[in-house]
């Protein structure tokens, strides 16, 4: 057995059938592969040592028969999701990296180098390495519903490994490919549908999904006949390859200040593969050689395990969220009540009625807020039906749903009500209170609350038990996570209710202690308060901000803090400064932004992002700047700091928790595995606190 086969030992192989099959049209066969590793598909096929090597013979039985055509397909709604990466853990050496990558391209491209035309009848998931395969075939067909296309390597620290950063720009030129390989990933692993990818230029057609495969042996037949010619655009090799290689290091330098591994190997493969020629055996070996070093560099890499740790959070622990009570207990929610009316609150309401389909009503202080709030909703149902999303029916029905009143009495008829008004504990007590004698006992409070104590607002109220913190994160529409807080009275049916409601709202839980702040709030104010506290001692304000991008952040602190809003971040920074003054403290510089109402720190001209002078003027400095390396570390110590003390405090059950809350919550990089794998990795945590965070190998080579 070979080295990699012995690292993939625990591998589910993904089996390749072939078949001959007669075709109207065709003279002799096609030789039909279809790959399928024995599951449904809750259990996508992949590809370990074991699935190429199936494969591999598959293609001879194929080529043994002599066919007309060969075409290669999936099990029902999966094609392939790509390389089976629950082996790299066990990958020990860069010799096994390169290994997995020549075999991958060994067997591959036998399908571009046949001289017996080839097809890949994309019916399902189609992701790296499948969707690869599917590019050394000849030409490629895809089901209107294969759910999923796409290229997601650098999201996870590495790179389209099997031909796909060579193959792809020179099939749909150099600007789509960086589309698929560098911005989709780059944008939480974004993905492309059927339509899109014949759009780009990925498939040459789509059929129905009823009889895709008869429909795709026929349009085989037709190419054969030469009755059809797909479409080959002229390849840009010269300024519109320059072109899109400036995007993509724009790209990669704006999401990750270029500490993402993977995109950066990215982009210069992308790079070669302007001189690679696919008619030319010799050109191909230097341009897939390329792939196989730098597959066999990331694959050793730290950032590569972290990002397989982060996929792993966001796809198993995020559906089981850790300290849930059992689902049982949950009550059905058959009404929802909304109290405000303003942005937050509208799209709260938006996404209630979507998902949970029941009455929503939302109350504000008077009748002009709340039309507003209702007429938000309804405009964005309008929307979405006409970007063909939401039927006409489907739509009205929505709309029917969403009313507003100024009575309270009129929520008697909801389960969960959920405030969404402004932070002050004393406001949302008195709203709790009063609704009280409006509902039922069993009706669950929820609080849309950043950092205000559960207990505290439920301590007055005749059913404590029945107040549950609710966080979303702004925008509602697009941030996945939620943190649903336990006060101290909360009871487990409240608890199991949120988290229940929470999955049908297609959000990810993570539940969280009533400490001020909870998770995502309590670290990026200490890491904000960390940056701001550099600048008020003399730090130049450009060097501050660009000195934390390695720590993963989508964005760089003052950005975060324009996005926010300066009083909001005072506003959160002051209450978490009351509950922990010996670690948050008063930042003098953004109390004057706040007075004089700025909306941030830049503005913007003909040089670009600078200081506005009016801002530089009114934040008091001193004369104690710190270099970028300093403020960096002072940044990562906190964090490190906060995390150690919240994880003694039972904030979250583990880790990991803090993890998904800020890549759920924020966008924190997948390289980076959240912040905890990046702490241990630089020493941070060991620095601090004594040790990791995390063991060995959990989330680095």
């Amino acid at each position: 057995m070979s080295e990699i086969a012995t690292a993939f030992a625990d591998e589910v192989v993904t089996n390749a059938f072939t078949k001959l099959v007669s075709v109207p049209g065709i003279e002799g066969k096609v030789a039909l592969i279809t790959l399928d590793n024995g599951f449904d598909h809750t259990k996508p096929s992949s590809f370990g040592p074991g699935g190429l090597t199936a494969l591999d013979a598959a293609l001879d039985e194929a080529f043994a028969a002599n066919p007309t055509a060969i075409a290669i397909t999936g099990k029902p709604f999966i094609f392939a999701a790509g390389a089976d990466l629950k082996g790299v853990p066990s990958i020990t050496s860069r010799e096994q990296g390169l290994e997995l990558g020549r075999l991958g391209h060994k067997v591959f491209r036998r399908l571009r180098e046949s001289t017996v035309p080839t097809f890949a009848f994309v019916n399902g998931v189609a992701l790296g390495g499948g969707l690869e395969v599917a590019l050394h075939s000849h030409y490629r067909t895809a089901s209107e519903s294969a759910g999923a296309l796409g290229l997601p390597e650098t999201m996870l620290g590495l790179v389209p490994g099997w031909g796909g950063t060579q193959l792809l720009p020179n099939l749909i030129g150099a600007d789509k490919a960086v589309t698929l390989v560098i911005e989709n990933p780059l944008n939480n692993g974004r993905v492309i549908n059927p339509k899109k990818a014949l759009e780009l230029g990925v498939v040459d057609a789509v059929f129905g999904s009823a009889d895709f495969i008869e429909q795709s042996l026929g349009w085989a037949a037709q190419v054969l006949a030469g009755e059809i010619t797909p479409a080959r655009p002229e390849i840009d090799r010269g300024q519109g390859w320059d072109d899109a290689i400036a995007r993509a290091k724009a790209l990669v330098a704006g999401k990750t200040k270029n500490n993402a591994p993977g995109a950066v190997r990215a982009i210069e493969l992308l790079e070669l593969a302007r001189t690679t020629d696919l008619t030319d055996p010799a050109s191909l070996d230097a341009g897939f050689a390329a792939e196989d070093e730098a597959l066999a560099d990331l694959l050793m890499a730290d950032e590569l395990r972290a990002g397989l740790y982060a996929f792993d959070l966001v796809n198993k622990r995020a559906k089981r969220p850790a300290g849930a009570p059992d689902k049982s207990l949950a009550r059905k929610v058959t009404g929802v009540g909304i109290i405000g009316a303003g942005l937050m609150a509208s799209q709260l309401a938006l996404l209630f009625v979507r998902q949970l389909k029941v009455p929503v009503i939302l109350t504000d202080i008077d009748q002009e807020r709340i039309d507003k709030g209702v007429g938000y909703v309804h405009t964005e149902i309008d929307k979405l039906q006409g970007k063909g999303r939401l039927s006409a029916d489907a739509a009205n029905r929505l709309k029917a749903l969403v009313s507003g009143s100024l009575d309270k009495s009129a929520f008697a008829k909801t389960d969960f009500v959920i405030e969404a008004v402004f932070e002050n504990l004393d406001l949302k007590k008195k709203i709790f209170a009063e609704l009280e004698d409006f509902i039922a006992p069993e009706t669950i409070l929820a609080t849309n609350t950043s950092s205000l104590s559960i207990t505290d607002m439920a301590a007055d109220l005749k059913h404590p038990e029945r107040v549950v913190g609710f966080h979303f994160f702004n925008p509602v529409a697009v941030l996945p996570l939620l943190e649903i807080i336990k006060g101290a009275k909360t009871d487990d049916a409240t608890l199991a209710t949120a988290f229940a409601t929470a999955k049908t709202l297609k959000k990810s839980a993570v539940l969280c202690g009533d400490k001020a702040g909870f998770v995502f709030n309590r670290l990026v104010t200490r890491t904000l308060g960390e940056v701001m506290t550099a600048v008020d001692e003399g730090t130049p304000f450009d060097v501050a901000d660009n000195a934390v991008g390695e720590l993963g952040m989508p964005m760089s602190p003052f950005t975060l803090l324009a996005l926010v809003g300066p009083a909001v971040a005072l506003h959160t920074g002051e209450t978490l400064q009351t509950a922990y003054p010996e670690r948050f403290t008063s930042s003098p510089g953004l109390e004057a932004l706040v007075e004089a109402r700025k909306p941030g720190v830049w503005t913007y001209g003909e040089n670009g992002q600078v200081v506005d002078p009016e801002v530089a003027a009114l934040w008091p400095q001193g004369d104690k700047a710190s270099t970028a390396e300093e403020v960096l570390e002072r940044t990562r110590r906190a964090f490190a700091e906060e995390i150690a003390i919240m994880l003694d405090e039972g904030v979250v059950a583990a880790a990991e928790d803090i993890d998904l809350c800020l890549i759920l919550g924020g966008g924190f990089g997948f390289w980076n595995g959240g912040i905890t794998p990046y702490l241990d990795r630089t020493g941070t945590s060991e620095a601090v606190n004594g040790k990791r965070f995390l063991a060995p190998g959990v989330a680095s080579v």
